[in-house]
């Protein structure tokens, strides 16, 4: 089953999270905590929404998620920021499912773009984008302005 995110779920979201860092080789970098996550998805004006996936009644897997604009297609898109299904549910489809979900937002309101970020040498998750007709975008890189040095572009 796939659902919005409730306020109850995050909890399991943060759990989630720290899993998916876990895998990423990068848990020392989490600095989320549930308030955080709570104030955001569920506060005055949500900005980031999620998605569950469910297993038997549990939390099995998410999709964090925020809108994009393209001013060359004048349309809003999705960035999907995080997804994530327990291993231990594996291949009961709920990747697929939460990914399907996203297209079928985007469709139904006229956004023209699902769009992610994957590492280089995640394989299985490379492998299984591709299997969904998703293509990579190579001809872009991404850049990031983070701690000391978003700090100084800031005050200059």
């Amino acid at each position: 089953m796939i659902r919005p995110a409730a306020p109850d779920d995050v909890p399991d979201i943060l759990r989630l999270i720290r899993e998916l860092a876990e895998y990423e080789r990068a848990l020392h970098e989490v600095k989320a905590t549930e308030e955080q996550l709570h104030a955001r998805l569920f506060g005055a004006d949500p900005r980031v929404h999620a998605l569950i996936a469910e297993h038997e009644g549990r939390v099995a897997g998410f999709a964090v998620w925020f809108l994009t604009f393209s001013t060359w297609n004048g349309t809003h898109g999705i960035h999907l920021e995080d997804l994530f299904v327990d291993p231990a549910v594996r291949g009961h489809g709920y990747g697929k499912a939460l990914l399907t979900e996203l297209a079928r937002i985007a469709d139904e309101r006229g956004y023209e773009r699902v769009e992610w970020a994957v590492l280089d040498w995640n394989a299985p998750a490379i492998g299984f984008y591709k299997s969904l007709g998703a293509a990579p975008q190579d001809e872009w890189t991404t850049y990031r302005l983070t701690g000391d040095a978003l700090t100084k572009a800031a005050r200059s």
